[in-house]
C-alpha cells in the first residue's frame, strides 16, 4: 500500500498542481518559493493529528478573487443557489495503490467503494470548503457597498479573514476513482490512522549557541521512551522502559521518606500566627519527580570524550549533529508507527533541506542511504517485517538531486498567476523524461552526477564549449552589464554555467525545454572542408564548407554551411526559450573567426600583433598556437582590458533581458510576502508559510 499521487488545490503558491510519489523516496527540487515548503506544510495539516483548520491566509492568492466574485453575486442576489459555488475550497485528492490479493487492508477497505476489479487505486478526498451558512456569515453585512470601492473591499477582506474559521469546515469523502459522483462521507481523523506522518524540518535549532548548550537531540529520547512503553512488538524493548520508570519510582519513595521530612522542618512556625487552629490541616512538602519531565529537562544526549569527561552536543560540529539528529527522528518515527494500535497503512515523512551543515559528500551519501536505513530498522528491530514508509525529501542541493534519478525528481517552478501574484508549477521527470532515448536519458543523468551542476535550481543557463570560456565568462559577464547599465543586469540573476562542449550540447535540449530555462547556447562554427582524400579538416571560415559542429547542425541542418551560417539573423537562433551563439563579424561584412580564441583576437586586434594581410586567417593561425588555459587564464587575470566577442556579447544581453520585470505584491500582502521570504509566518507564532 502506498500513497501514487496526490492533487492540490488552492493552497498557498499550489493553486493546482499534480504531484506522483515514488514507492520510496521522492526528491523535491526547484528554485526558492516555488511552493516546496508548501506540499510539506499542507501534510503537516492534516497528519499531525490538530485541529483542521486554515486561515485566509492559506489560500493561493490567485484564488481570493473568489470570494470578492462571490460577493457580488450575493448583492446581485442574495437567495442565489450559486453563490456558494464560486467560493473557494482547499482540497486535497489523494490515490491510494493496494494489493487486492492483501488479506487484510485495515483502515483503507472503508475508503474503497468501486466495483472494478482492474482498479488497485483507492481515493480520498479532502476539502475545506464553505458551511451552508457561509454566504450569509459572510456577506450579509456587505449587502450595501461603500462609496470607495477600495474601501469597500479592504473591509470585505478584512472580515471574511475574521469569519472564515466558523463559515468554513473540513471534509474528507471516499471517491470512486472511476465515477466521480460515487462518494462516501468519512471522519476526517480517517486520515491519521490511515497515513502516519513524520516531519523533520528545516529549522532543527541545531545552530551553535555560546550562552547555554541547546541540547535538541537530547529531546529525541523522551519520545524513544514513551514509545517503548507501549511496544508490543519488543518485549525486552518494554521491559527496560518500564523497568527505568520503576527506577524513578523507587527515587520517588526515597525522597518522599526522608528528603522531604527535613524538608517540612524548614517551613516557619505559622503556629506563631495561630495556624494550624483546630479545624486547619498542618503544612507538608512533597517533592515528585515526574519521568516524563526528568527526560525532557535533565536528560542530555553527550558525545565521549577522555579521561571519564563527556562533551555536550554543542561541542560537536553541526554538521555531525543535523546527521545524528535525523537519524533518530527517523528511529522515533519508526518507534512510533510500532507503537501505534492500528499500524498505519502508509507512514509519509517528510525530510526539509537535510543538506543543512553537511559537507557535499555526506550529502550524496545521506540520499543514497536513506532508503537502507528503512530497511535496516525493518530488519533488525521489527523482525523482517515492512516499514511502508515513503520519503519525500524536498532540497536545494545539486549534490542530491544529481545524486538521485530522474524518475524521483518532482522540478517546482513558480510562474505568475495575474497580476502581482505567482503560484506553482510540478514538473514530474519520470513523466517529462519518457520521450527522450534512453541514451540521451543516461548521459544526462551522469553529466550531471559527474559535474554537480545546479540546473535544477538556477533562473536561466548558460552552456559553453571548454575551459577558456568557462574562465572568461565571469569577465565577460560583468563587462556587458556595464555596457549596458540601466537595463537588467546578468550578474544579479541566478546563472548555472554548463561546459558541454559542441559534440553534446543538444543532448539537453529536451530536459532545458521541460524545466521552462532560458538558455544560451555559446558554441563554434568549427568549419571544415573536404581534403584530397575527401577527409573534412579544419579551416579558416572562408574557406570553409560546412561545419563540423553536432549542436549547430541539430539546430539547422547537416549540411550548413558557414556562409550560410554568417546569414542567419538572431531569430533564427532563437528556439524554445534558447538562443544559439556562434561566430559572427565584428562588424558587419568584416572576418568571422572559426572559435573562440581567435574571435577574441579578432575582437582585440589591439592586444595583439597580427601584421598585414588577411585578419581572420592571422588570427587563426595565432590562436592555434595559444594554449587555452594559458589565454584564458591571462587575461582573466593580468590582461583584462579588452573586449568580449561580438557573438557573446550579443548572446549575454539577450540572455539578460529575458528577465521577467520584478512582481511587486499589493500592499495587502506585501508583509505577508516579506515573511514568506524570511520563511515564517508572523501572524501565527513563526509557522512556515507560502514556498
Amino acid at each position: 500500500m502506498r500513497i501514487v499521487r496526490a492533487r492540490i488545490e488552492n493552497f498557498r503558491l499550489l493553486r493546482d498542481v499534480d504531484i506522483g510519489f515514488e514507492q520510496r523516496t521522492t526528491l523535491i527540487v526547484g528554485r526558492n518559493n516555488s511552493g516546496k515548503t508548501s506540499i510539506a506544510e499542507l501534510f503537516r495539516r492534516l497528519l499531525s493529528g490538530g485541529s483542521l483548520a486554515f486561515r485566509l491566509e492559506d489560500f493561493s492568492l490567485g484564488c481570493h478573487e473568489c470570494f470578492w466574485q462571490a460577493l457580488e453575486a450575493y448583492r446581485a442576489d442574495p437567495m442565489s443557489a450559486d453563490v456558494s459555488g464560486q467560493l473557494p475550497s482547499i482540497r486535497l485528492v489523494l490515490d491510494i495503490g493496494y494489493d487486492t490479493a492483501a488479506p487484510d487492508l485495515g483502515p483503507l477497505g472503508n475508503c474503497i467503494i468501486d466495483l472494478n476489479e482492474d482498479c488497485h487505486e483507492a481515493r480520498l478526498e479532502f476539502r475545506f470548503g464553505p458551511k451552508a451558512t457561509a454566504p450569509e456569515t459572510f456577506f450579509a453585512d456587505h449587502l450595501a457597498p461603500l462609496d470607495d470601492p477600495a474601501d469597500d473591499r479592504s473591509r470585505f477582506f478584512r472580515n471574511l479573514s475574521q469569519r472564515l474559521p466558523t463559515a468554513y469546515t473540513g471534509a474528507l469523502e471516499a471517491v470512486d476513482p472511476n465515477d466521480a459522483t460515487n462518494r462516501k462521507s468519512l471522519e476526517p481523523k480517517l486520515l491519521t490512522t490511515l497515513i502516519g506522518g513524520g516531519f523533520i524540518n528545516a529549522q532543527r535549532g541545531l545552530d551553535d549557541d555560546t550562552s547555554r548548550e541547546r541540547d535538541v537531540l537530547g529531546k529525541v529520547v523522551e519520545v524513544l521512551f514513551q514509545s517503548a512503553l507501549t511496544d508490543d512488538i519488543d518485549p525486552e524493548r518494554r521491559t527496560t522502559a518500564e523497568r527505568l520508570k520503576e527506577v524513578v519510582e523507587e527515587i520517588q519513595g526515597d525522597v518522599h521518606d526522608s528528603f522531604n521530612s527535613g524538608l517540612t522542618s524548614l517551613l516557619p512556625a505559622f503556629d506563631l500566627f495561630g495556624y494550624p487552629g483546630l479545624s486547619d490541616p498542618g503544612l507538608v512538602t512533597e517533592t515528585s519527580f515526574d519521568v516524563n519531565k526528568l527526560l525532557k529537562d535533565h536528560t542530555r544526549v553527550r558525545y565521549r570524550g577522555v579521561n571519564g569527561m563527556t562533551l555536550p552536543e554543542t561541542y560537536n560540529g553541526l554538521g555531525t549533529r543535523n546527521l545524528v539528529y535525523m537519524l533518530l527522528q527517523l528511529l522515533r518515527f519508526f518507534r512510533e508507527y510500532q507503537a501505534m494500535p492500528t499500524s498505519a497503512g502508509v507512514h509519509l515523512i517528510f525530510i526539509e533541506e537535510p543538506e543543512a551543515h553537511l559537507h557535499p559528500q555526506m550529502q550524496e551519501v545521506f540520499i543514497r542511504q536513506l532508503e537502507r536505513v528503512a530497511a535496516a530498522f525493518a530488519a533488525q528491530l521489527n523482525a523482517n517485517r515492512p516499514w511502508p514508509v515513503q520519503f519525500v525529501v524536498t532540497t536545494h542541493s545539486p549534490h542530491m538531486a544529481n545524486e538521485a534519478s530522474f524518475e524521483s525528481l518532482r522540478y517546482f517552478l513558480s510562474v505568475p498567476d495575474g497580476e502581482g501574484m505567482r503560484r506553482s508549477l510540478v514538473k514530474d521527470l519520470r513523466q517529462g523524461m519518457e520521450g527522450a532515448e534512453q541514451a540521451v536519458r543516461e548521459f544526462i543523468h551522469q553529466y550531471l552526477t559527474l559535474s554537480r551542476c545546479d540546473l535544477f535550481f538556477a533562473d536561466k543557463a548558460i552552456l559553453i564549449e571548454g575551459t577558456s570560456e568557462r574562465l572568461l565568462l565571469p569577465s565577460m559577464i560583468r563587462k556587458t552589464d556595464e555596457a549596458a547599465a540601466g537595463q537588467p543586469q546578468l550578474s544579479s540573476q541566478y546563472l548555472t554555467v554548463m561546459e558541454v562542449g559542441g559534440t553534446y550540447a543538444h543532448r539537453f535540449y529536451d530536459l532545458l525545454n521541460f524545466l521552462e530555462l532560458r538558455t544560451l547556447v555559446i558554441t563554434d562554427i568549427d568549419s571544415v572542408t573536404p581534403n584530397a582524400n575527401n577527409k573534412r579538416v579544419a579551416v579558416p571560415v572562408a574557406q570553409g564548407t560546412f561545419t563540423s559542429n553536432a549542436c549547430i547542425k541539430e539546430w539547422f541542418e547537416p549540411d550548413v554551411s558557414p556562409a550560410q551560417l554568417l546569414a542567419k539573423t538572431a531569430d533564427e537562433k532563437i528556439r524554445a526559450g534558447r538562443r544559439l551563439a556562434y561566430q559572427i563579424p565584428e562588424e558587419d561584412g568584416g572576418p568571422s573567426a572559426r572559435s573562440f580564441e581567435d574571435a577574441f583576437i579578432l575582437a582585440n586586434p589591439e592586444l595583439f600583433k597580427l601584421g598585414d594581410g588577411d585578419r581572420a586567417a592571422l588570427a587563426y593561425e595565432h590562436a592555434a598556437e595559444q594554449k587555452k588555459s594559458s589565454f584564458a587564464l591571462e587575461h582573466a587575470i593580468e590582461s583584462t582590458a579588452w573586449r568580449s566577442p561580438r557573438y557573446i556579447a550579443e548572446g549575454l544581453r539577450w540572455l539578460a533581458e529575458g528577465n521577467p520585470a520584478p512582481v511587486l505584491p499589493p500592499d495587502a500582502v506585501a508583509a505577508e510576502l516579506i515573511a514568506e521570504v524570511a520563511g515564517v509566518d508572523v501572524a501565527d507564532g513563526g509557522q512556515p508559510v507560502h514556498g
